[in-house]
């Protein structure tokens, strides 16, 4: 079987939760769609995890992105005058939840610290697969300034994970869908809170782990959705 889910932000607790409640095995595979860091305190715990999993496939997200920047160049050593200039970079992220995984990385040992920047240097930017004769997109937040026809190895690094998606308006039709987190279902008009989204081609599935609304898993070859709180 082949699963999704999305925004971990920390909760190592949900996550092995779900792997559970699906029974995850190594026969399946599972795309978690970035997210993986900041607010929740166990990001880097749920990274070592998947690092030993051949048929887990991680993609970047926003937050990983920005903790993967900066953690590299605090890692390396930074003079002071490079400090003054990374200084607006590391405070933004601090505030946006960037202070656990701050946190979790200070208390790695050199060894897991170099260890987990490799790994996130390998996080996929997006995936195309088919189940089932569906075509499914995965990505972080969506694919910013999307035009038919262009393929997706043309687009950046940061359309794929920083812009809000407009789920009121499709960009795929027929049996192609595109699978996002980065939104919290909960803001989205029409979607209820805590549960994965469907419309217009989109499928949503950042239920909001870390806001205590539940983590969301989504079998593309069954279409069956799971959560755990």
């Amino acid at each position: 079987m082949i699963y999704v889910m999305s925004d971990l932000h920390g909760r190592y607790d949900l996550y092995k939760r779900m792997l559970e409640r699906i029974s995850f095995s190594d026969s399946d595979t599972l795309y978690i769609l970035g997210d993986f860091v900041d607010r929740g305190e166990e990001g880097f715990k749920i990274i070592f995890d998947i690092a030993e999993r051949e048929n887990v496939i991680p993609l970047v997200g926003n937050h990983d992105l920005i903790a993967a920047v900066v953690l590299s160049k605090l890692n390396r050593g930074v003079t002071s005058a490079q400090l003054a200039d990374l200084r607006e970079v590391l405070d933004a992220w601090i505030l946006d939840g960037g202070r656990t995984t701050f946190d979790e990385f200070k208390a790695l040992s050199h060894e897991e610290r170099r260890h987990a920047l490799m790994i996130m240097e390998d996080f996929r930017t997006y995936a195309e697969i088919t189940v089932g004769g569906r075509e499914y997109v995965l990505c972080h937040a969506g694919i910013a300034g999307y035009e038919e026809g262009t393929p997706l190895s043309d687009y950046a690094l940061e359309d794929f994970v920083t812009e809000r998606t407009d789920y009121s308006t499709p960009i795929f039709s027929g049996n192609r869908y595109l699978v996002t987190g980065h939104t919290p279902t909960a803001a989205i008009e029409g979607a209820t809170e805590g549960r994965i989204y469907r419309a217009n081609n989109y499928i949503a599935i950042d239920c909001g782990a870390v806001f205590d609304l539940g983590l969301g898993c989504l079998c593309l070859d069954t279409d069956e959705e799971f959560y755990v709180i």
